[in-house]
């Protein structure tokens, strides 16, 4: 009677164990889809900008907002989206954010003026920004230390899908004409899986929230909205309007609010008063170092993809679908290596990101190689392959440190630190963008009429691109020698 007892007692934490496992999962599948979505949207409309132009009777730099506004009020409300997930719980505030994103994504689809469409995509850029630093904490907390590899790398992987999908399923919705909507179609698409995707959320998603409730400080939400958008603004909009003299004045004003806003956060932790961003969460020296590390790593993977793209459309006068067939391999490469870094690469993330810089570097070099040799007709192949090394390299990078700095957090301060992990990775594109961007069109427009133009601008780009990725490698020192066990953070310093 006792045995058969005892096989039953097993035999129920076995099947629990299972559902577990399976609402795991699940629970992966919804952050996979939210992300995918955000990187989607992010880009789905630059392709169908000159049929919005038509349609709404709007000029370009109006339609050109409907791009920048999504990535600006991202950027923007990051670090607040974290610290609201620390005070009203995690699953909460996800939830509302990707409810909004789909209400959102209706608004834009039914928009009569450019100004309904441009105020649309703002706050669907405002929602992601709830839904993104709580996905990094719903992963700590469904996910076992040793697993945060594994789900970091599926998220980025769909991050990165989405980015590269977006102006070609743009593009495509937008030809298609279902229904006769014609682009509203690249809105409409995210209702039905939104809602969908908001009932299975609603369903296998545990609420979480910081034992110790902060309480939200506005003049430092304040502080950081406005220093967020001084510095995104200029480095999303300033390549557009050529870099006139108010972008520099506008970066020194953001330097002084980010000054700002650092002052006041130490005074409301001296003072017992519960801060935006824990000052104490960069007295970690993993955290910092894998901060710099991840902004560094975004900023050149994202310029690698921002001058490759532009050099096979423009330069080898390549088609959007076959441009983005090649850019596609980028995340393939990243999918290639994700179950070997997320079992290994925790426990070894100096190995890890040194070993990924270096293919990043060795996929730059082959681009370049590849841009100077074949002049302005490279095959697809040999492009391919350069890219999925680059994808090799990243995947190999990003899951690794995203493991070493969700390890370092605090769980009180798991929204808080997430938001600001999100946003540096946000900056560190723009601003790789930006940079690599001048360099790139500086080059262009002082070989305009070389035949090799392009060939000359890309060269001269990817070795800056070459030069973050060699500091990414150095910086790999910086990180912890041996990452966490199953049940605990990563090893210090």
């Amino acid at each position: 009677m006792v045995r058969a007892t005892s096989t039953e007692t097993r035999r129920e934490k076995t099947a629990e164990q299972e559902g577990r496992s399976r609402r795991r999962w699940a629970v992966l599948g919804v952050l996979g889809v939210a992300s995918f979505f955000d990187g989607l949207d992010a880009n789905i409309v630059a392709v169908s900008l000159p049929s919005i132009q038509r349609d709404l009777g709007t000029g370009f730099a109006t339609a050109q907002w409907a791009v920048a506004g999504y990535s600006l009020a991202t950027a923007v409300l990051l670090i607040t989206g974290g610290r609201l997930g620390d005070l009203h719980g995690t699953k909460r505030v996800f939830l509302a954010g990707l409810g909004g994103f789909t209400l959102f994504s209706g608004v834009c689809a039914l928009a009569v003026t450019a100004e309904m469409l441009v105020a649309g995509r703002v706050g669907q850029g405002a929602m992601a920004a709830l839904m993104l630093p709580q996905a990094m904490a719903v992963t700590k907390r469904h996910f076992q230390p040793q697993e945060w590899g594994l789900a970091s790398a599926v998220t980025g992987v769909a991050i990165t899908a989405g980015s590269i999908g977006g102006p070609v399923v743009g593009g495509f919705l937008t030809d298609l004409d279902l229904f006769g909507t014609g682009w509203r179609a690249v809105f409409w698409i995210n209702v039905p899986v939104g809602a969908v995707t908001l009932v299975c959320g609603a369903r296998v998603l545990s609420e979480g929230r910081a034992r110790r409730r902060p309480m939200l400080d506005l003049p430092s939400t304040a502080l950081v909205t406005a220093a967020s958008l001084g510095l995104m603004y200029p480095l999303v909009q300033g390549r557009e309007h050529g870099w006139p003299s108010w972008t520099p004045v506008m970066l020194a004003v953001a330097a002084g609010l980010w000054l700002l806003f650092a002052v006041r956060q130490r005074r409301c932790a001296v003072k017992g008063r519960e801060p935006l961003v824990p000052p104490s969460l960069f007295r970690l020296p993993s955290f910092t170092a894998g901060l710099v590390t991840a902004l560094l790593t975004f900023a050149g993977a994202t310029s690698f993809t921002f001058v490759l793209t532009y050099y096979l459309q423009f330069g080898a006068a390549w088609s959007p679908t076959r441009t983005a067939l090649a850019v596609a391999a980028v995340p393939l490469g990243i999918a290639a290596v994700f179950q070997l870094t997320w079992k290994y690469g925790p426990h070894r993330p100096r190995l890890f990101v040194a070993s990924g810089a270096l293919a990043m570097s060795g996929g730059t070099l082959a681009a370049m190689a590849l841009a100077r040799s074949a002049g302005t007709e490279p095959g697809l192949l040999p492009v391919m392959a350069a890219a999925f090394v680059t994808g090799v390299g990243t995947g190999l990078c990003t899951p690794v440190l995203t493991a070493v700095l969700l390890g370092t957090l605090p769980p009180h301060d798991a929204g808080a630190g997430a938001g600001v992990i999100y946003a540096t990775t946000q900056f560190g594109s723009a601003a790789g963008i930006a940079a690599i961007g001048a360099v790139f069109f500086g080059v262009l427009a002082k070989t305009a009429a070389a035949k090799d133009a392009y060939a000359d601008a890309m060269g001269a780009a990817l070795w800056c691109v070459l030069g973050v990725f060699l500091l990414v490698a150095a910086m790999s020192g910086c990180l912890p020698r041996r990452g966490g066990t199953a049940g605990g953070p990563v090893a210090p310093l």
